[in-house]
C-alpha cells in the first residue's frame, strides 16, 4: 500500500461523552468510542472507495490487544514491553512519541501465556488517562505529561484469562471490574484522588466491559459478570436489578451490554440475544423482556446497533443482522476470509493460548482458539458504512441494510494478528496489530 506524509487532523463539533463532558466528534476516547456504542461520529466515508489505503506512519508499541484512545491530536496506546506495562502518548499526525509511563508487571500466564499484554483499553477523560493492566493494576495519569496521579493494585485475583474489562468514567468517578474467582468487585474511585467511593461485591468479573443507562433520571451501570447481568446505581453502587447469565458449554461472558435509551440488549456464548426494557416505578427499577433470539450468539465481539438493526459476528464466523425491535434474524452470511472466500471450520478451544481485549472479547479483545479464529472481530458504525476488522488484519467495509450482506471494500491494515477495534476519524483509520500501531488514510487515487 502507498505511503505518504502525515495527514493533518481536523477538529469538528463536540459530542457528549456518556452524558458527562464534551469531546471532539472525531475522538475515540475509550472502549467502543465516545458513548461505548461503536459509533464513529466523525468519520468521512468516500463516495468511491480507493483500491488501497495510504499508510501515513507505523510505530512499534509493544504487545497487547487494547484499543488505542484518540483525543484531539494525541493517541494513547497501552501495551507491554519486556517486563513492563506501558502507556504511550503519540502525536496523531506523525506518530512521534510525546511521553511514556511504565511500571513492572507480570504478564499473562497459563492458558493465555501466548498473549501477555493488556486487554483493557485506556479511557481518556477530563485531562486524565485511566488504564487497567492484565493483572488488575488500575492507574490514573495526567494526559498532558504522563505523570502518575494514583494507582490501585490491592484487589488481588484475576479471571482465568486475565483482566479484560475496560474502565468507565462517569461524573468524576472511575468505575472498574476488578478481582477474580471468589473476590470479584465492581468498584468506583474518585477520578481526581483515587479514593474509593463505593463497591459492589456480588459476583466475579468475566471479560465484558460495563455500560451506562439512564432510567427515570437515575444513572445505572450495566455490567456483565461471570454468572450474571447486573444494574447498579452509578452514584452509590446499590444493586437495583440482576438476571442470571451463566456461561454455556465452556464459553465466556465477554460482550459489552448494548444500551439504547432504556432498552438493554445482551448476548453471550450459546445464549443467543435478549432485549429487555427498563422502567422506574416509584423508587424501584423494573425490567421486562421484549424478545429473545436463540439462534445468533456471539462470544468474542460486541454487536453494533444502527437504525433499528443489530449487526454482529457469530461464534461460527457468520455476519448477521437482527431486527432490534422484534429480535428476528433478517440475514446472515459467512465472514470473508483473507483470500475472499468463506472461512474454514474453526478449530481449537477458545482461550487455549488465547487472548482477550478490553472486553475485546467484548474490550477491551477476543481470545483465539489454538486452531481457529471463529467469532473474533470488531464492527464499527461509520455512518454510511459499517467497518469490520478481523484477526487477520482485514478491514471489511460493508453496507448497512436489512436485505443482505454487501461488501464494499476490503483492505489489509496490519502485518500481524489484529484484535483491537479500528479507530476511525475523518478520513483516518488507526489500526493496532500484535505489536504496532499504523495510521491509514483514505485518499482518492
Amino acid at each position: 500500500m502507498k505511503q505518504a506524509k502525515p495527514a493533518t487532523g481536523m477538529m469538528v463539533s463536540c459530542v457528549v461523552l456518556l452524558g458527562a463532558q464534551c469531546v471532539c466528534a472525531q475522538d475515540w476516547p475509550q472502549w467502543r468510542g465516545p458513548n461505548r456504542d461503536a459509533k464513529a461520529t466523525g468519520f468521512d466515508a468516500p463516495k468511491t472507495w480507493p483500491k488501497e489505503l495510504t499508510q501515513k506512519w507505523k510505530v512499534k508499541v509493544g504487545d497487547g490487544v487494547a484499543t488505542p484512545a484518540l483525543v484531539g491530536d494525541k493517541v494513547y496506546v497501552f501495551s507491554r514491553e519486556g517486563g513492563d506495562e506501558i502507556i504511550r502518548c503519540l502525536d496523531a499526525e506523525a506518530g512521534k512519541e510525546l511521553w511514556q509511563n511504565k511500571y513492572p508487571a507480570q504478564g499473562a500466564t497459563g492458558p493465555a501465556v501466548a498473549f501477555p499484554g493488556p486487554r483493557s483499553s485506556p479511557t481518556v477523560v477530563d485531562g486524565k488517562v485511566v488504564t487497567l493492566g492484565v493483572r488488575g493494576t488500575l492507574s490514573c495519569l495526567d494526559a498532558a505529561s504522563g505523570k502518575l496521579l494514583w494507582r490501585k493494585d490491592d484487589i488481588k485475583g484475576v479471571p482465568r484469562f486475565f483482566t479484560a474489562s475496560s474502565p468507565i468514567v462517569l461524573d468524576g468517578q472511575c468505575i472498574a471490574q476488578l478481582g477474580g474467582g471468589n473476590n470479584g468487585e465492581l468498584v468506583a474511585y474518585d477520578l481526581t484522588t483515587g479514593a474509593e467511593k463505593w463497591k459492589w461485591t456480588g459476583d466475579s468479573p468475566a471479560y465484558s466491559s460495563p455500560a451506562l443507562m439512564t432510567v427515570g433520571g437515575t444513572k445505572l451501570i450495566i455490567a456483565m459478570t461471570e454468572t450474571k447481568l447486573v444494574a447498579v446505581e452509578a452514584a452509590d453502587g446499590k444493586l437495583v436489578w440482576q438476571a442470571p447469565f451463566a456461561v454455556q458449554r465452556g464459553g465466556y461472558n465477554a460482550a459489552t451490554p448494548i444500551v439504547k435509551g432504556q432498552t438493554l440488549i445482551y448476548t453471550g456464548s450459546g445464549r443467543g440475544a435478549t432485549a429487555v426494557k427498563f422502567d422506574k416505578e416509584g423508587d424501584k427499577i423494573t425490567a421486562k423482556e421484549l424478545w429473545k433470539n436463540p439462534d445468533k450468539s456471539v462470544q468474542f465481539n460486541t454487536p453494533v446497533l444502527k437504525d433499528g438493526l443489530l449487526y454482529g459476528l457469530t461464534q461460527s464466523n457468520e455476519f448477521f443482522c437482527l431486527n432490534a425491535e422484534t429480535g428476528k434474524t433478517v440475514w446472515s452470511a459467512p465472514a470473508p476470509t483473507a483470500t475472499g472466500g468463506a472461512p474454514p471450520a474453526a478449530g481449537g478451544q477458545p482461550g487455549q493460548g488465547g487472548r482477550q481485549g478490553g472486553g475485546r472479547a467484548g474490550r477491551g479483545g477476543g481470545m483465539r482458539g489454538g486452531g481457529g479464529r471463529a467469532g473474533y472481530g470488531s464492527i464499527v458504525d461509520a455512518g454510511s458504512v459499517l467497518l469490520a476488522l478481523t484477526p487477520s488484519a482485514q478491514l471489511i467495509v460493508f453496507e448497512p441494510g436489512e436485505k443482505e450482506f454487501k461488501q464494499v471494500a476490503k483492505y489489509k491494515v496490519g502485518d500481524k494478528d489484529t484484535y483491537a477495534y479500528p479507530v476511525v476519524s475523518g478520513k483516518r483509520i488507526f489500526a493496532k496489530d500484535h505489536d504496532a500501531l499504523t495510521l491509514w488514510a483514505i485518499e482518492q487515487q
